[in-house]
């Protein structure tokens, strides 16, 4: 099969290698789609390594079920998250996933689509229910609970914002730029949320933000940007007893001004239980997943924005340094095996 690899200097190079096989617990996958995220340049880049396959978020066709595998069997279209920095991810013509990390797609919902949920919501799940310690949708909130999301057009944010709804958290406080227009589809106005244009320059946000502050108590923030200045700008509004800072960096929990700051890992999810417990988070993440899995069939639950990165395989380092540029607002890159050259077509 033909499998995609990473250099450091984001160059990439297609290799015939064999096949996998799924281990217990475990789906092979045949990849129709792969997503991309962020981390699959920064990775390579910033860790060096060997070259590597990246890639985590696959959308395709059940090929074969490992051990002790329940819910699935070959021809399901799933879609599932594979365990990062382990081998056979997404870019590959095969691919392999714990069980406990992939979910059903219907028909209605498109390998393109399926492709930018895995990783990208997990994120966004684990940081608004098991950090932030939010409300699940089955218990939602019942008073006004203001949540801010700062980079609300990228999929974290996004998929941050649309569980947040879920779970009736508002008012939603989404900063956004270019984005503007794709986030405003996700708010509702009605029961207070708002939109702040970061583009109109960091006084007019804090601005905003303080407008906010002295109608509600701010306790909960989803930073998506992470950096010191997007730090600096929500420790001055979430409030300094009770306050949680959501962050999209692997790091160590900290509490700056009494407001503690919490750092995010999505591998956890591929974690055992802790010793003591039946369940932890990758429970979590499978009871998660099977939610979002009746939201798109329901239609009240989607996917991401997405472009399609032309030529398979051979489009994946235009795309990854396409996303080192920057280039993608409110969209996720997203390849079709098919289209890579002498891969068979379905």
């Amino acid at each position: 099969m033909k499998e995609a690899y990473i250099n450091k200097d984001l160059n990439v190079e297609i290799r015939d290698v064999p096949v996998p096989t799924a281990g217990p617990g475990e789906l092979l996958i045949r990849t129709v789609v792969s997503g991309t995220n962020p981390k699959d340049w920064k990775m390579p880049k910033m860790m060096g390594g060997d070259p590597a396959n990246h890639g985590d978020d696959i959308a395709g066709y059940v090929e074969a079920v490992g051990e002790g595998v329940t819910g699935f069997r070959p021809g399901d279209r799933v879609a599932a998250f594979h365990q990062m920095f382990t081998p056979h991810g997404s870019y590959a013509e095969y691919s392999v996933a714990a069980a406990k990390s992939a979910f059903h797609l219907p028909n209605t919902t498109t390998f393109e689509e399926g492709a930018t949920i895995p990783l990208a919501s997990m994120t966004a799940a684990l940081g608004v229910y098991q950090r932030l310690q939010l409300p699940l949708p089955w218990s939602p909130v019942t008073v006004p609970t203001p949540l801010v999301v700062n980079g609300a057009a990228t999929a974290v944010g996004a998929f941050a914002i649309k569980f947040a709804a879920l779970s009736n958290v508002h008012p939603i406080i989404a900063i956004a730029g270019n984005g503007i227009p794709f986030v405003d589809t996700l708010l509702d106005k009605s029961k207070g949320d708002i939109i702040i244009d970061y583009r109109q320059g960091p006084d007019h946000v804090n601005e905003e933000l303080r407008k906010v502050a002295e109608k509600h108590t701010i306790s909960y923030a989803y930073d998506t940007v992470s950096d010191e200045a997007s730090l600096e700008m929500l420790s001055k509004v979430v409030d300094a007893e009770n306050g949680k800072i959501m962050s999209v960096i692997p790091k160590e929990d900290s509490v700056i001004g009494g407001i503690t700051v919490l750092g995010s890992n999505v591998g956890h999810i591929h974690e055992s239980a802790k010793e003591g417990f039946k369940v932890g988070n990758a429970e979590f993440g499978a009871a998660i997943y099977n939610l979002v899995s009746l939201g798109l069939a329901d239609g009240w639950f989607s996917g991401h924005p997405y472009e399609v990165a032309e030529g398979g395989l051979a489009g994946l380092e235009g795309a990854l340094k396409n996303l080192e540029a920057g280039k993608a607002s409110a969209k996720k890159y997203v390849l079709r095996l098919a289209e890579t050259p002498t891969v068979l077509k379905e």
